[in-house]
């Protein structure tokens, strides 16, 4: 299975692709929200974690993006973010997300949303 992880933060990056890639999954990367959309659109992973907190466009708007073509609309995509509030999990999930989980991130509890989507 094939997981794009937008994220800025290079030690979250790191961190997260190895784990990821220990458990069998294939990762692509992009480090932010615009590159996040092109790579969605041109290696269609089945599963995309994104970062909210991005630069050049952040990750409420690349899932807005993502969200509104039909090339990707269907690829899950679980929100990343420090922010652990309930309205910072309604906004994610308004913005298109199928899942939200928040950091630091916790593998046996993100592995269940990633099969629960998959």
């Amino acid at each position: 299975m094939k997981i794009l992880i937008v994220e800025d933060n290079e030690m979250n990056r790191d961190m997260l692709s190895r784990r990821l890639l220990k458990k069998g999954f294939e990762i692509i990367i992009a480090v932010d929200g615009a590159e996040g959309v092109e790579k969605t659109i041109n290696e269609k992973p089945d599963l995309v974690l994104m970062d909210m907190s991005l630069p050049v466009m952040d990750g409420w708007e690349a899932t807005k993006n993502l969200k509104a073509n039909n090339e990707t609309a269907k690829i899950p995509i679980i929100a990343l973010t420090a922010h652990a509030m309930a309205q910072d999990k309604e906004k994610a999930l308004a913005a298109g997300c199928d899942e939200y989980d928040t950091k630091p991130i916790d593998l046996n509890r993100l592995l269940s949303k990633i099969s629960s989507l998959t």
